[in-house]
């Protein structure tokens, strides 16, 4: 019977509402992990417990006893030693649903794909792809389990390179799921269209992860939470409590103002790489094709840069710092549409 329905196109109606959910649920665990990073309650679960881990505490024996292992962590004993047990639950409760989407998300994308390998989807290429995608949502969850290890033993907080890490793959997830359904919903045309030159679009998106690599530094580090003037660094344009030279040490990469400092000037290089494109889109008509999908990333970039301003002089209030990092969703969703418009058209 299921086979009789699998038609072509049904197959591609299934598989798109199936990647639509997955990206859903993907762009929802982002932003609960960023506002997880902002309450600062990354670390009040303290162990990873595949199976058991799926419930909470039910009685208040249990939350005792997950009280009493955060305790034992350096962010209590140093930071939090006046939290009282209903304070803990609510740092827990945010890690506790960050984890739990976790497990949702792969349950989701198990389950369907073994169904589609066996019933509907027969291009191995295709297929390759989602078990590709498979992996990396299950390496994310080491690599969160990973990014937790770093801030249960001597630090207060969680590595920021492990917490960059953790969120670029969160990205590169998204991409490829959107890349995906592109695939399935739009025809190629027959003929070739003229494509941006210098391959434009993909400087762009690989700035746009880079960009997020930093955004991760600035939340790792609290970078947000200093030089809280634009467009100046308090007075200066460079932080003047650093130098030039230290550009040039990996070093800047533990340094908050530095960090702040590549972080804003990310966001005017890409600025740069999109005025360049703007360019060349208006400036010749065989782009024409090209320019609803750019409106719509031109519409996201100029909020992200706003909201990344706001963030700034916010002093990366927990609102205004979980907008910018919704904000960046929708950019490089936007973006992706468009560099796929560009690419397979």
């Amino acid at each position: 019977m299921y086979i009789n329905l699998m038609t072509d196109e049904n197959k591609n109606i299934y598989l798109s509402y199936w990647i639509l959910l997955i990206t859903s649920l993907v762009s929802l665990m982002i932003v609960v992990g960023g506002l997880t990073r902002l309450t600062d309650s990354g670390l009040s679960i303290t162990r990873w417990d595949l199976i058991s881990g799926i419930l909470p505490p039910l009685t208040l024996e249990d939350w005792n006893k997950s009280f009493l292992l955060y305790k034992m962590i350096p962010e209590y004993k140093l930071l939090n030693s006046s939290m009282s047990l209903d304070e803990f639950k609510t740092i827990y409760w945010w890690e506790y649903t960050h984890r739990l989407l976790g497990r949702i998300i792969g349950l989701f994308y198990i389950i369907p794909l073994i169904f589609f390998t066996f019933v509907g989807v027969k291009n191995f290429k295709k297929l390759l792809s989602f078990y590709l995608i498979f992996c990396l949502i299950c390496f994310q969850g080491f690599v969160g389990w990973y990014m937790v290890k770093s801030g249960l033993t001597e630090r207060t907080d969680v590595s920021h390179y492990r917490l960059s890490l953790h969120l670029v793959i969160a990205f590169i997830i998204l991409l490829a799921l959107i890349w995906n359904y592109l695939d399935l919903k739009i025809k190629r045309t027959s003929f070739l269209r003229k494509r941006l030159p210098y391959q434009l679009p993909l400087i762009f998106i690989h700035l746009l992860l880079l960009q997020i690599i930093f955004g991760a530094f600035v939340s790792g580090l609290d970078a947000g939470q200093i030089y809280q003037t634009w467009p100046l660094m308090n007075q200066t344009y460079f932080p003047d409590d650093s130098s030039y030279k230290d550009l040039l040490s990996f070093s800047s990469f533990n340094n908050p103002s530095i960090v702040q400092f590549i972080h804003r000037n990310l966001a005017y290089l890409i600025l740069l790489v999109f005025c360049s494109m703007l360019f060349l889109l208006f400036k010749n008509n065989t782009f024409l094709y090209l320019r609803s999908s750019f409106l719509f990333v031109f519409i996201s970039l100029l909020i992200q840069v706003a909201l990344g301003i706001l963030t700034i002089l916010s002093g990366a209030t927990i609102i205004v710092a979980s907008l910018h990092q919704i904000g960046s969703i929708f950019l490089v969703i936007t973006s992706i549409i468009f560099v796929h418009k560009n690419y397979k058209s």
